[in-house]
């Protein structure tokens, strides 16, 4: 239940209030959401209608690229409109609802990529059952799980942000509604809150990086009996995803998972995993993936072609 509050609307004090520097961060957020949202779209649209791209490995991409999309609309958009305003105002509502969708595509994020980490490994340690254990069907259902997960987590988070109140002032150090720097504001006592938070993001964020950190050990131990090219492919693969984990887990644990204090790179460190890793993340599962980079090619090629010859 939400609390009594007076405050109905929040100012973003953004990354900077330096003229110019907000020019510069207007004119980079610009570029990296562009590309983000480009990039995740290419990959997006290769895997709905490429022949090739049929792989539960692909199916997950799909979503991964999905929720780089989203994750990032959920911040990218508003900094980038801050960037260029003196009236940085959220309302209350929108600010609540930025914090649900930030969970909520994060989880997803999160998620898929643990399921990611699974495909490689029946593929890799069980390769005579990985149709059968990493079916369609099986597929689906994990991926529906994850949003159902994902719902769950995030409806836990706005549940606690609604039972902040805030008495004043209603300056958001940030550039995006977060609970960490919604905490900061809140006129009560925060202590059982903030472990309620570290215990829920802090603890998916943490206990998910050492699963697919184990995982991929596992993986990378079980390459010894392959081929030479098997293991040179193999390993190409995982070393993608292991780049995508570490970009993307390395901020979070950092924000997620220590008492309410704030550091002065902590804005630095969120733009990293809201814009930049949904940005790095394409370059990653396609420049080093040549069935990707193929599938790009002759599904587009062909469609450039077809549009030529009218």
């Amino acid at each position: 239940m939400q609390q009594k509050s007076n405050v109905t609307e929040f100012i973003l004090l953004g990354l900077t209030q330096d003229p110019f520097r907000q020019k510069m961060v207007f004119l980079i957020s610009l570029i990296f959401y562009a590309g983000t949202v480009v990039g995740n779209l290419l990959i997006i649209v290769t895997i709905k209608f490429s022949r090739t791209l049929k792989s539960p490995m692909y199916f997950f991409l799909f979503y991964l690229s999905f929720a780089d999309v989203c994750f990032s609309t959920s911040t990218a958009p508003r900094l980038i409109a801050d960037a260029l305003s003196s009236n940085n105002i959220i309302s209350y509502n929108e600010c609540m609802t930025q914090v649900f969708a930030l969970h909520l595509f994060g989880c997803v994020e999160i998620l898929v990529l643990i399921l990611m980490a699974v495909d490689r490994y029946v593929a890799i340690c069980k390769p005579l059952r990985y149709s059968i254990i990493m079916s369609r069907r099986v597929c689906t259902i994990l991926i529906i799980l994850v949003w159902i997960g994902s719902f769950i987590h995030s409806t836990t988070q706005i549940i606690l942000a609604l039972r902040f109140p805030f008495c004043g002032p209603n300056l958001i150090d940030h550039y995006c509604c977060d609970l960490e720097p919604l905490l900061q504001l809140a006129c009560m006592d925060t202590y059982v809150i903030n472990l309620l938070l570290v215990s829920n993001s802090g603890t998916i964020c943490t206990s998910s990086f050492i699963i697919l950190m184990i995982s991929y050990v596992v993986i990378l131990r079980s390459l010894r009996n392959y081929s030479r090219e098997g293991r040179k492919k193999a390993l190409s693969t995982c070393t993608s995803h292991i780049t995508g984990v570490i970009l993307f887990y390395g901020p979070c644990i950092f924000i997620y998972t220590r008492p309410a204090i704030t550091f002065p790179m902590d804005k630095m460190v969120a733009l990293f995993y809201t814009i930049g890793t949904p940005f790095i993340n394409p370059l990653i599962y396609t420049l080093r993936n040549a069935e990707v980079k193929n599938a790009m090619k002759k599904l587009w090629g062909t469609k450039i072609i077809s549009e030529v010859k009218r």
